[in-house]
């Protein structure tokens, strides 16, 4: 169940960041009070912001039933989906070196989850 829990956390931390990047498209985000307003009232930003509470409750429930030692190394699997999100969806060009590094996280996961 802890496993089922991690990946509904993987995804809504993954689906939080990709709303907010979409919000902030075409978006000239400066430091300003009226900047920060403009930012903060998009529906794509705060429909993130939602999400990612969602994926922080989710943690501290996985947190308070397993080790830590274990789920956050996994947790590092949100690097690999929002790779593949950013390749799919946002059509990044990713270098060979970087799905390198994302094939090690991949690795270092299925490791860290051997008992």
């Amino acid at each position: 169940m802890i496993y089922i829990l991690l990946l509904l956390n993987i995804i809504f931390l993954v689906l939080g960041q990709t709303l907010w990047k979409i919000g902030l498209s075409g978006i000239n985000f400066k430091f300003t009070v009226n900047g920060i307003i403009k930012i903060i009232i998009s529906p794509y930003i705060l429909g993130g912001l939602a999400i990612y509470s969602i994926a922080t409750i989710l943690w501290l429930y996985i947190l308070s039933r397993t080790e830590l030692s274990l789920v956050y190394p996994l947790q590092s699997l949100c690097y690999v989906a929002a790779a593949l999100i950013a390749f799919l969806i946002f059509k990044e060009s990713i270098p060979i070196t970087r799905w390198f590094g994302i094939g090690l996280i991949v690795l270092g996961a299925c490791l860290v989850s051997v008992k």
